[in-house]
């Protein structure tokens, strides 16, 4: 009986999707818009998506499980692929939203459309597509480069600041502990009774037993 029901129900998929998704034929010289061309492709890789998840290979995936219950397994199926549709469509829809798929592709079809009219070459004027481009990006790309190299230059010269105020840091630091030495010295001279606390011995002892 499950076998049965999933033979029916693979049909009855099967014609649904092709009486919902397939597309209409299309008489040769007509233009498809780009957004129905999109349309068509997503659902071209759904159909393909839902075929290759086929609940034969979804039920020998989970065997053990299809075997003990049948009708869950079938409602799991078909739940899982109605979801799985109902995301991917969803993120394709905003795909299309966040990147202003339908006005950017419209806007291409109406270039298209404007420019079949058009005999001279419009964008090309040497007709070699290399040249063309080359003529076209070269400029930019140059111009990024300066523009690399100038921030390149002067975050060169925030780092060779930085280092010469670490530079100029530590020779302070060294200056300050020569003059503390130098003065250290001259103490010790005016004063040759008073022994650095260095040299200050401990008591011995036994003489610190003896005073106890």
């Amino acid at each position: 009986m499950a076998e049965a029901s999933s033979d029916n129900l693979g049909c009855g998929c099967e014609e649904k999707r092709h009486e919902g998704s397939s597309p209409q034929s299309v008489p040769p010289g007509t233009t498809i818009s780009r957004v129905k061309l999109l349309d068509t492709m997503v659902d071209t890789f759904l159909q393909k998506l839902v075929a290759a998840g086929s609940y034969q290979r979804f039920t020998d995936c989970y065997k053990r499980f299809y075997q003990l219950q049948p009708d869950v397994t079938q409602r799991i199926y078909d739940k899982f692929i109605a979801q799985l549709q109902t995301s991917i469509r969803e993120e394709i829809s905003d795909i299309k939203e966040e990147g202003n798929l339908e006005a950017v592709l419209n806007a291409l079809d109406k270039i298209v459309e404007e420019g079949k009219d058009r005999k001279e070459p419009a964008w090309r004027p040497s007709g070699i597509p290399e040249k063309d481009l080359h003529s076209v990006m070269a400029p930019y790309f140059l111009q990024q480069r300066d523009t690399l190299r100038r921030h390149v230059q002067k975050q060169e010269a925030e780092n060779q600041q930085l280092a010469d105020a670490v530079l100029a840091g530590r020779r302070q630091v060294e200056e300050l502990q020569l003059q503390v030495q130098a003065r250290q010295q001259a103490w010790q001279v005016r004063n040759p009774a008073v022994q650095s606390p260095a040299k200050v011995q401990p008591l011995c002892p036994s003489r610190r037993a003896a005073r106890w």
